[in-house]
C-alpha cells in the first residue's frame, strides 16, 4: 500500500488533499466547501470559546457526513513578564502616539490558547474524525484522550527531528512544513530561521526519516507546485494560501486586495504581530517595528499590544498594521470558488 493509499484510507476523504486550518479568516463555511469538494475540510479552533466551537462541530455534523478536521495549538502558554511587556510598549510607543492610543486599548483575555482538557472533553464528546495540532502535540495524558476518541492525529514538522518525534509520539500522518508557508511556523523544538528548510529540501528528508503519511505544506498554490511535492514523495498536500482568495473563506477585503496585488510577491517571516514566527506581506508595522524584533513577547502574547494598533488602522481603512498571512506563491493562487480551487490542485495526484 503506498502513502498516497494509507493516506486516503486514514482521512476517509475522496482527495488527498487538506484545507488548512486559517484562524481569523475562515468559519465552518470554508471547512464544509473543502468537504464538498472531497477534500479534508478544517476547522482551527484555537481561537474558538468551547460554546463557539461545539456551534461550529454541529453546524458542520449538520450539513455534511464527510471526514473534517479540528485544529487545536499544542504551545506551551509563556509566563506574562512586566518588563518584557514593558520593553515591547515601548518599542510600539510611536506608533500608539500616532494613533492616539495608550495602554488602556490594551485588553487581556482571548487570543490563541493551548489545547486544554476542557478542549479534550468536546473532542470525546463530538469524536471529530481527524485532530490535527500546531505547535507540536499536547501532553500525554491529552493526547490519550484525543487517541481514545478514535480520531485520527496530524501535526506540523517544520524539521526532520520534529518529525521523527511526532511520529514517536503518537502522530498517525506528518505535516511537513516549508519555509515558504504563510501564517505562524508549527516549529516546536529549534526556533533558529537558520534551521528551517524551505518544502522541497524539507520533504524528501521527512518522508525518508518516517514510515508514516507525509502531507506537504507551504507554496503550493497551483498544480505545477502540487505535482512537484507529490514527485518529492508527499502522500497528499495541505493548503492555505491557495484558498484566502476562496469566495467562502472570510479573508476582508483589505487582505484579498493585498493577494491579489504585486505585494503578495513580498511575503517576510516577521514576530512583530503575535510573537511567534509567521509569513505574511510585508507592510508598514513588519517594515518599522521588525520583521524581527527581540522586545517582541514570545507567542501569542505579542499580540495583546498589537493588536489595538491593527484596529485602530482598519478604521481609517489601511491594513499596513494588520497581518496579512499569504505564502511565498501566494502570486500564483487565483480566486473562485473552494471546490475549483480545491479540483485544480487535487488534479496532481490523478492517475
Amino acid at each position: 500500500m503506498n502513502r498516497t493509499t494509507t493516506l486516503l484510507k486514514l482521512l476517509g476523504t475522496k482527495l488527498p488533499l487538506i484545507q488548512a486550518p486559517m484562524a481569523g479568516v475562515q468559519s465552518s463555511r470554508l471547512t464544509l466547501a473543502a468537504c464538498h469538494a472531497g477534500a479534508l475540510g478544517s476547522l482551527p479552533a484555537a481561537m474558538l470559546p468551547p460554546e463557539k466551537l461545539c456551534a461550529e462541530i454541529e453546524t458542520i455534523r449538520r450539513h455534511t457526513d464527510q471526514p473534517f478536521n479540528i485544529n487545536f495549538f499544542a504551545h506551551k502558554q509563556p509566563e506574562y513578564q512586566p518588563q518584557q511587556q514593558a520593553e515591547w510598549l515601548a518599542v510600539l510607543a510611536p506608533f500608539y502616539r500616532a494613533f492616539g492610543l495608550t495602554e488602556h486599548d490594551i485588553k487581556s483575555g482571548g487570543g490563541r490558547q493551548p489545547f486544554s482538557n476542557e478542549q479534550a472533553e468536546i473532542v470525546m464528546a463530538y469524536k471529530p474524525p481527524v485532530v490535527s495540532f500546531h505547535f507540536g502535540l499536547p501532553d500525554q495524558p491529552l493526547l490519550d484522550k484525543v487517541k481514545s476518541s478514535g480520531a485520527v492525529v496530524m501535526s506540523t514538522a517544520t524539521t526532520v527531528a520534529e518529525a521523527c518525534l511526532l511520529a514517536d509520539k503518537g502522530a498517525d500522518i506528518v505535516i511537513a512544513q516549508g519555509l515558504e508557508a504563510g501564517g505562524h511556523r508549527g516549529t516546536f523544538m529549534d526556533e533558529a530561521q537558520a534551521h528551517q528548510a524551505g518544502l522541497f529540501s524539507l520533504l524528501p528528508q521527512v518522508c525518508e526519516a518516517v514510515a508514516l503519511p507525509v502531507v506537504a505544506a507551504g507554496g503550493i498554490s497551483n498544480e505545477a507546485t502540487a505535482r512537484a511535492a507529490r514527485a518529492l514523495g508527499a502522500a497528499g498536500i495541505q493548503i492555505g494560501t491557495a484558498l484566502l482568495s476562496a469566495d467562502e473563506a472570510d479573508t476582508s477585503e483589505r487582505h484579498r486586495a493585498a493577494l491579489q496585488s504585486p505585494r503578495a510577491a513580498d511575503t517576510v517571516l516577521t514576530n512583530v504581530f503575535s510573537g511567534g514566527l509567521a509569513r505574511g506581506i510585508r507592510n508598514r508595522f513588519i517594515r518599522e517595528a521588525g520583521p524581527v524584533n527581540p522586545a517582541a513577547p514570545p507567542f501569542p502574547l505579542a499580540q495583546s499590544a498589537s493588536a489595538p494598533l491593527r484596529a485602530a488602522a482598519e478604521a481609517q481603512g489601511t491594513d499596513e498594521f494588520s497581518p496579512l498571512w499569504a505564502g511565498q506563491n501566494a502570486v500564483l493562487a487565483q480566486a473562485g470558488s473552494a471546490a475549483d480551487i480545491i479540483m485544480r490542485l487535487a488534479a496532481a495526484f490523478a492517475g
